[in-house]
């Protein structure tokens, strides 16, 4: 039987500040809005949950460079489709995993905080996995795999498989790396050796790349976060 053409978009439930406590990260917004967009295009149901119910608005990505046209517009009405399904979240432990084909998680990097040990979200993704579903990430998304095993085999389930994920060089880039420590987090291209996934990347940093293994989709940033997307609907489609 086919995984049902219903998708869970995660988001961070974390809260943080960067750069000496100036901005608060939290939802990267269109690493949730994209990946909605191309899903819901595609003929899926989509919904959205945090671990806790809520989300905090990155103010990185509620710039002109990252939110302008018809995304700003989305964003701004309040009354959006996307914008009431995010606004009015469930807990990620009251929804039936069973109920879902592709498991999405966005990102921003309040991530790195609350997706380690989101065992809800984690336990959703899981089941997709185990019954033959698609499961993908963005950005700092793989957080979510810190803690997520494949059910099969009790391992990891990103070990012996290839990932991709912001790089430790965009953070150093931003010059955030003294607040991510402070966090006792771990980074991505960590979070990949630790249990033992092949990283890889784009040359450029902020380039749209994304990586395939099997039913295993992960992009490396917010400009991947489309095409991530359609990339884990083709997937599904040839499942």
């Amino acid at each position: 039987m086919s995984p049902q053409r219903r998708a869970l978009i995660s988001v961070t439930s974390a809260q943080a500040t960067l750069f000496n406590g100036t901005e608060t990260t939290g939802l990267f917004i269109s690493e949730a809005l994209h990946p909605y967009n191309v899903l819901r295009a595609a003929g899926f149901e989509v919904d959205l949950a945090s671990e806790t119910g809520s989300y905090t608005p990155d103010w990185l990505s509620q710039q002109p460079d990252f939110l302008q046209g018809e995304d700003l517009k989305t964003w701004e009405d309040t009354n959006s489709e996307f914008r009431k399904k995010l606004d009015n979240m469930p807990k990620a432990a009251d929804l039936d995993a069973s109920r879902y084909g592709l498991f999405y998680a966005s990102a921003g990097h309040a991530a790195l905080i609350d997706y380690p040990t989101a065992t809800s979200l984690q336990r959703i993704a899981e089941e997709v996995w185990a019954n033959g579903g698609v499961v993908a990430s963005v950005c700092h998304g793989p957080a979510i795999f810190a803690n997520l095993l494949d059910r099969a085999t009790g391992e990891p389930l990103i070990k012996g498989k290839k990932i991709t994920g912001f790089t430790t060089e965009a953070e150093h880039t931003m010059k955030i790396m003294d607040d991510l420590r402070s966090w006792n987090t771990e980074m991505v291209e960590e979070i990949a050796e630790r249990l033992g996934a092949t990283y890889q990347r784009a040359p450029g940093i902020w380039d749209d790349y994304h990586v395939i293994d099997g039913r295993l989709v992960t992009g490396q940033n917010p400009a991947s976060a489309a095409s991530t997307a359609i990339a884990a609907v083709k997937v599904f489609e040839q499942l």
